[in-house]
């Protein structure tokens, strides 16, 4: 991809399969660091599939998945986890075992103990201040800090969303894949939440790279937004051009002018 500097996330070329069935067909794109990146398209698009891909859930059939200069096509998901990439799920995985903070601290305590497996028990004692210090910057920055002692259990959907997002930030992934984030979150709690992933991207330098279906909070946070449609990529541009992209109307949107998705569009246009 001409152009692309090495920092941020390149999938160049992406192809994966599962039998006969091709699931994603020479996806590529680019998410640096600095910016929100967005990656829409209907259900079965293959957008999750190409977050597996780039995390090592899936194999790659055929193409590239280079993070910061280094090909990670073939490495662990462990591996590329300590080389800064970081990942939320659609279906949220809180323990509700344990405290707000002492799930936050998860996101540091598993970096940690995958660089040096052997050396964690030796090293907890000393870590513990730093982790508690990632953690409770983390929850300051999601704006959950007032929830530390609760357990994720007692919690609403967005609060939850919340604690799931500040674990990813306390383990100092430098791009993170959120999928899907703002689901089950109501219209205020949506804002919010874009506001906070603005802030990581300002203040922080962060790169994000969004699978979403509400097409108003795409509008409002990303600089660039890639479509993909039946697994191929139909669309990027900045979401000025998306808004007026007749390829996206037809092919995303399909012909209902009424449909809430083009509703979004319109308004961010």
């Amino acid at each position: 991809m001409p152009g692309v500097s090495e920092d941020g996330l390149l999938i160049d070329n992406l192809v994966v399969r599962f039998g006969g069935l091709t699931a994603v067909d020479r996806v590529s794109l680019y998410a640096p660091v600095g910016r929100i990146t967005g990656l829409v398209g209907p259900n079965g698009a293959g957008k999750t599939t190409t977050f597996n891909a780039c995390t090592g859930l899936n194999r790659p059939t055929s193409g590239r998945i280079v993070l910061f200069g280094t090909d990670i096509t073939r490495c662990s998901a462990q591996a590329r986890a300590q080389r800064g990439l970081g990942r939320t799920f659609q279906r949220m995985e809180l323990y509700d075992s344990l405290s707000v903070a002492e799930n936050v601290a998860l996101g540091l305590e598993a970096a940690l103990a995958g660089r040096r497996p052997w050396g964690m028990l030796g090293g907890r004692r000393g870590e513990q201040a730093r982790i508690r210090e990632v953690a409770d910057e983390a929850m300051a920055r999601c704006g959950i800090t007032a929830l530390a002692r609760r357990r994720p259990a007692d919690l609403s959907t967005g609060q939850r969303r919340l604690v799931e997002l500040a674990r990813a930030v306390a383990g100092d992934s430098r791009v993170l894949l959120l999928d899907e984030p703002s689901s089950g979150l109501d219209r205020s709690e949506t804002v919010a939440f874009g506001d906070i992933l603005r802030g990581l991207v300002r203040d922080e330098g962060r790169g994000l790279l969004l699978v979403e279906h509400d097409m108003s909070l795409v509008m409002r946070i990303c600089d660039y937004v890639y479509v993909l449609d039946f697994g191929r990529p139909i669309f990027e541009g900045t979401a000025a051009e998306l808004a007026v992209s007749p390829v996206v109307r037809a092919a995303y949107l399909g012909s209902d002018d009424n449909s809430p998705e083009l509703a979004a569009i319109e308004v961010g246009a």
